[in-house]
């Protein structure tokens, strides 16, 4: 009856309380409230060990759904960490990766996309390698990601066909390699205190190893062309060894008649009239003794050359071949030369319609395509500042223009003189000399007593000396005085006679027929050839 009349009086209260707005107010929040208590009592026992884990028997390990829910909210990467705890009393955690749901359609999309527009042989690529100076064909092979067991194999192989010491700056390798992702050694695993989950996982005092990586590739092959009518190739075997391969192309000759007028220079001309630059160098050193190129030359003159030149199959030049015929008509006089090897054992000469050699005992210019600033007389010296005799011609060169011997002989002087800076004298036969002053430096070998040929680079011109700029001072001696270079007669050189004369003029005759039936060759030059290139082949 007390428990009757207890809940009769309390469900009057109730109703009186819910017969009033505030009442009604009132029960609402107190239920809310208690739905939220509930909610998060069921959280609480969420993240409690199993029944197992507190020795009350068996039981089924819980998904620990609203914990990791939490951690996934509050971690800005895309990993996923599970917890799970251990023993009743002494919790730890395990902490492992997983990729992201999605990503195994990343890399199908990524696969598709390299297979249509990526590389079309996957692990295989192929790049161009060039050697800057210093550099080694081994040392750059490495800096390219290739092993130095394999760099060194695969220089090992081309040197059974090509010393790898004539490789030059410049040069420019095509290689082809497989290409390997770099691994890297795999991280421990490591305990980590849940109560500080925030904080870095690395030991900052602990000790840091480097990460162990792989070489890009094996080298499949490599190649190159050290000419133009050379490709070298060295190529990897399946059981891992090189081999090189050395790749001639068969060059075919073709004869050319070609001429010009010229307007301005002989080069300029010769260019225009599509001769290659080196047989323009090669027809310059074959007048160089008849012709003085400062002074003989005028506008209206002209000339005429016959000429082979090497080429590939493909039709690309490769290499000059021979001048067999050239001549110049300057004013009033003509010069016409003809190539003809009478000792098979000596360098061929050129000579005119009777058989007389072009050389003469000194040549007219010892550097090619020079100016005369100052010739030989008195004249008003500009650094001592009065008129004195100048024993001499200056060529107008800049510093490093090679400076050749203008005849065989032996080296007199080669050193320091005074005013003449750097100097050196060569003697020729006959009481001959030739002299050479400002020069920056002597050609490698170059001393006293050193013997010289005609047209060997003996010097270099320069500014040494008093001398108020770069130029080659050249003087010609006889029996010790200076003479004018310019007037001096000199000795010709060789007169074929017997069965070399009968020879040489049945070789004249053929080059006559071949000239009267070839046209002249009217075309233009290649622009981007120069005489510089011409001279550094």
């Amino acid at each position: 009856m007390t428990f009757l009349a207890g809940w009769q009086d309390s469900a009057r209260t109730a109703a009186a309380t819910l017969s009033t707005q505030e009442g009604r107010w009132a029960m609402v929040s107190t239920s809310l409230t208690a739905m939220i208590a509930g909610s998060i009592a069921w959280l609480a026992v969420g993240t409690m060990p199993p029944m197992s884990a507190r020795g009350f028997g068996t039981g089924h390990e819980r998904t620990l759904l609203p914990y990791q829910l939490f951690l996934k909210l509050t971690q800005s990467n895309s990993t996923t960490s599970d917890a799970s705890f251990g023993s009743f009393g002494s919790a730890g955690t395990r902490a492992r990766t997983s990729p992201r749901p999605d990503s195994r359609l990343d890399d199908a999309l990524a696969a598709e996309d390299a297979g249509d527009n990526g590389n079309p042989m996957p692990g295989v690529e192929t790049r161009t390698l060039t050697l800057d100076h210093g550099d080694t064909l081994a040392g750059a092979l490495e800096d390219a990601g290739i092993s130095n067991e394999e760099a060194n194999a695969a220089v090992a192989a081309l040197a059974k066909v090509y010393n790898p010491r004539d490789v030059r700056a410049g040069q420019s390798f095509d290689l082809t390699y497989s290409t390997e992702e770099p691994r890297t050694a795999s991280p421990s695993v490591a305990s980590v205190n849940p109560d500080a989950a925030d904080e870095d996982d690395a030991n900052p005092n602990g000790a840091i190893e480097p990460a162990t990586t792989t070489p890009v590739g094996h080298l499949i092959s490599m190649s190159f062309s050290p000419s133009v009518e050379h490709d070298v190739t060295v190529s990897r075997s399946a059981d891992g060894v090189y081999t090189a391969n050395d790749a001639t192309k068969k060059l075919e000759a073709h004869v050319h008649r070609a001429g010009a007028t010229i307007d301005s220079s002989l080069y300029l001309a010769a260019m225009q009239a599509g001769i290659p630059a080196d047989v323009v160098v090669e027809m310059i050193h074959m007048f160089s003794y008849e012709v003085d190129f400062q002074r003989d030359l005028h506008p209206g003159d002209s000339f005429e050359v016959f000429y082979s030149y090497y080429y590939t199959p493909e039709g690309q030049p490769a290499r000059d071949g021979n001048i067999s015929y050239a001549t110049m008509h300057l004013g009033g006089r003509t010069v016409t030369l003809y190539r003809y090897q009478p000792d098979p054992n000596q360098p061929a000469d050129y000579f005119d319609a009777r058989g007389q050699s072009a050389k003469s005992m000194l040549m007219k210019t010892p550097v090619d395509g020079a100016r005369i600033s100052s010739g030989f007389g008195m004249r008003f010296h500009p650094v001592l500042g009065y008129s004195r005799m100048h024993k001499g011609i200056d060529f107008a060169v800049p510093v490093g223009t090679p400076v050749m011997a203008a005849g065989a002989g032996i080296v007199q002087i080669a050193g320091r003189l005074g005013g003449y800076g750097n100097y050196l004298r060569i003697n020729h036969e006959n009481g001959y000399g030739t002299a050479y002053g400002h020069l920056s430096r002597l050609a490698p070998g170059i001393h006293a007593g050193s013997r010289v040929h005609q047209g060997q680079v003996v010097a270099y011109s320069g500014n040494t000396g008093l001398s108020t700029g770069p130029h080659l001072h050249y003087e010609t001696l006889i029996n010790g005085n200076q003479v004018n270079p310019l007037t001096v007669k000199v000795a010709g050189g060789r007169r074929l006679d017997g069965r070399d004369l009968r020879d040489f003029l049945i070789s004249r005759l053929h080059v006559d027929a071949q000239l009267a039936s070839m046209p002249l060759e009217a075309k233009v030059a290649d622009v981007s050839t120069d005489l510089r290139q011409a001279k550094a082949k």
